[in-house]
């Protein structure tokens, strides 16, 4: 079992940034495949990106690619996710979840991820 945990999530207007954090606790989380999605308001739950358990592959949604840098820190049990040149169309709520053996390459759907936090508001301002 592994439990998650997002923070950083707030207002923010366009054009700004913010760094999300997921912290995991139970079992080694540095052996899990690790991604963020996110939902808005009447919309499906949508991949963003996600990084494996060295940090060594990564895989962007395209809505994301150049904007959002996702990274990790396993002696802190930590992954987080930073938002850079926030749009409108990023506000949503956010979720980490996890998995393990899993290649970030494949590993990007909703339904390949066992684990879940219960996600942090982002909401961008135009």
């Amino acid at each position: 079992q592994v439990q998650l945990v997002e923070s950083g999530g707030g207002l923010v207007q366009a054009g700004g940034s913010l760094r999300l954090s997921c912290a995991a606790s139970g079992r080694a989380f540095s052996i899990y495949t690790v991604g963020w999605f996110r939902q808005a308001p009447g919309k499906e739950r949508e991949f963003v990106v996600n990084i494996n358990w060295s940090g060594a592959s990564t895989y962007y949604g395209d809505s994301v690619k150049g904007r959002f840098t996702i990274s990790r820190d396993n002696a802190k049990n930590t992954v987080y996710l930073q938002m850079n040149s926030l749009k409108p169309e990023d506000t949503a709520v956010y979720y980490c979840a996890a998995q393990s053996a899993c290649s970030p390459y494949t590993c990007n759907k909703e339904g390949d991820y066992d684990y879940w936090g219960r996600g942090t508001q982002v909401t961008v301002s135009s």
